[in-house]
């Protein structure tokens, strides 16, 4: 019989993604900032953790991440990759493998933020632990959140989420396309769960 959910989820605990930090404004290539971060749980408003991050981006090359979060207090090397078509784009190195990466996470139980590599199958991904019809109806919902908030999660209302300000319609139709599809692949599964109950 399978060992179920023996691993961690990354999911269950912070996450922090530099592109994401960068695009909400948290640094600037040539600039320090610092500023107050916090976390909170998809589609929840209370916030589970905060801290302060100082993210030092004045070498064109190498840079440093500052976070302050209760007791935890760490520094994290990030590197600077050139981009085809100029700038850069930044990657932190993770304390534990330094590979590059864009996200490091603090899993429950762990002292410091690191890569998903560096915890190896001690950790999977929430989706890792759902059936492939859970699977697909989350990632559609995921999809409805990202486009119009936790007011277009559920199916069942039939509300489609509107297009965000700036977004394409190509790539707005595509989004809509694609949780469709998975919206059916959801409901395929849920049929063809529900008929063996009916032999």
């Amino acid at each position: 019989m399978a060992r179920w959910r023996e691993r961690v989820r990354l999911e269950d605990g912070l996450k922090l993604d530099l592109n994401k930090l960068l695009r909400d404004g948290f640094g600037k290539t040539g600039e320090t900032r610092w500023r107050r971060i916090s976390w909170n749980r998809v589609g929840h408003v209370e916030t589970i953790a905060s801290g302060a991050l100082e993210l030092d981006l004045c070498d064109e090359e190498w840079a440093r991440a500052t976070l302050t979060l209760g007791r935890i207090e760490q520094s994290i090397l990030l590197q600077a990759e050139p981009r085809r078509f100029g700038g850069v784009q930044w990657y932190f190195v993770c304390p534990a493998t330094g590979r590059r990466v864009s996200v490091l996470w603090l899993v429950p139980g762990a002292s410091r933020f690191l890569s998903r590599h560096a915890f190896g199958r001690q950790v999977a991904y929430g989706s890792q632990f759902e059936t492939p019809g859970n699977r697909a109806l989350s990632r559609a919902q995921d999809i409805r959140y990202g486009l119009g908030g936790k007011e277009y999660l559920s199916l069942i209302d039939g509300l489609t989420p509107p297009k965000p300000k700036g977004m394409h319609w190509r790539t707005y139709d595509a989004l809509i396309s694609r949780s469709e599809r998975y919206e059916r692949q959801s409901l395929a599964h849920l049929s063809a769960f529900l008929l063996r109950f009916h032999k």
